[in-house]
């Protein structure tokens, strides 16, 4: 109980006196998390435009029947319908459900989209991100409680997720997961893609690397693994900026080696992973307009 405790003191610091910084530190971020919601819907509903049938269901396309977005433009229109939503949400018009809303039309233009076959998770992280503000907006009417559960609890599936794919990797493959050979093939995998799509593919220097050393790429993989076991350590505040930076550099090491992009988790760890609301209070306490973004305690941002 006392460790259950502590992780809820790191997550959400309920005792803590909300400053300027992380007032508008919020507002940054729940922008980002919308910008993002966006691209991808309209990204993803364009894409769809071209498709006609459910090759693999996904999510709730395994209960109803989502062929009709591959008609009428719909799926543009649902995109056009989440863009509505999702702004008049940011600028606290209407409902606290609106952002409930939003998160089942991007699930929907999620499954729809990715009902072809291949399903990928480069886009779980923003998904769980809007699910956990959506819950924020319907569970709380202070807006100090709102922001922190909001964040906290954003931060805490990170961590934990992080976990779950270091287990997921030990129950699917055993612990001979971090075998180079295995990198070999995920790497040729890769090359056989884009030779698909571009006919030419080069090796940059970290799959040549890779590649020459069975030793290095086993030394890859197990870093990376044992990166992601580590993800714990992403719910304490101190040593939150090292974890994220050992993530962020995992990122960076598989787009490098098997091309594989996480853009949009590189930039959450970013931005939670770092004190931006600390250096902002430090900032404003600098200028003469400090007092412009300070926070309340009412039920309105």
């Amino acid at each position: 109980m006392a460790f259950v405790n502590r992780i809820s003191t790191e997550l959400f610091t309920p005792d803590k006196k909300e400053t300027p910084g992380e007032v508008l530190f919020f507002r940054v971020f729940e922008a980002f998390i919308i910008a993002y919601v966006i691209k991808l819907s309209w990204q993803w509903g364009t894409y769809m435009v071209r498709n006609s049938e459910v090759v693999l269901p996904l999510g709730v396309a395994n209960y109803i029947d989502i062929s009709f977005m591959f008609s009428h433009s719909l799926s543009l229109i649902n995109a056009g319908i989440i863009t509505g939503i999702i702004l008049l949400s940011f600028f606290r018009w209407g409902s606290k459900w609106q952002y409930f809303i939003t998160v089942l039309l991007f699930h929907l233009q999620f499954v729809a989209r990715f009902s072809q076959g291949e399903i990928p998770h480069s886009a779980n992280l923003i998904g769980m991100s809007l699910l956990c503000i959506s819950l924020g907006f319907i569970l709380f009417d202070s807006t100090v409680k709102r922001r922190r559960f909001i964040l906290g609890s954003i931060i805490f599936f990170i961590g934990l997720g992080y976990i779950m794919a270091a287990c997921t990797k030990l129950i699917g493959t055993g612990i001979n997961w971090s075998d180079g050979h295995h990198l070999w093939l995920w790497i040729a995998e890769k090359k056989t893609d884009i030779l698909s799509r571009s006919g030419t593919y080069n090796y940059n220097w970290l799959q040549q690397w890779a590649l020459y050393s069975w030793s290095a790429a086993t030394a890859l993989l197990t870093l990376g693994w044992l990166t992601e076991l580590s993800g714990f350590l992403f719910w304490w505040r101190r040593l939150r900026p090292y974890i994220a930076t050992g993530l962020i550099i995992m990122h960076v090491g598989i787009t490098l080696s098997m091309n594989i992009r996480f853009d949009a988790f590189i930039f959450e760890l970013i931005l939670l992973g770092y004190p931006w609301a600390t250096l902002i209070d430090n900032y404003i306490s600098y200028i003469p307009t400090g007092n412009v973004f300070q926070p309340t305690n009412s039920s309105t941002p």
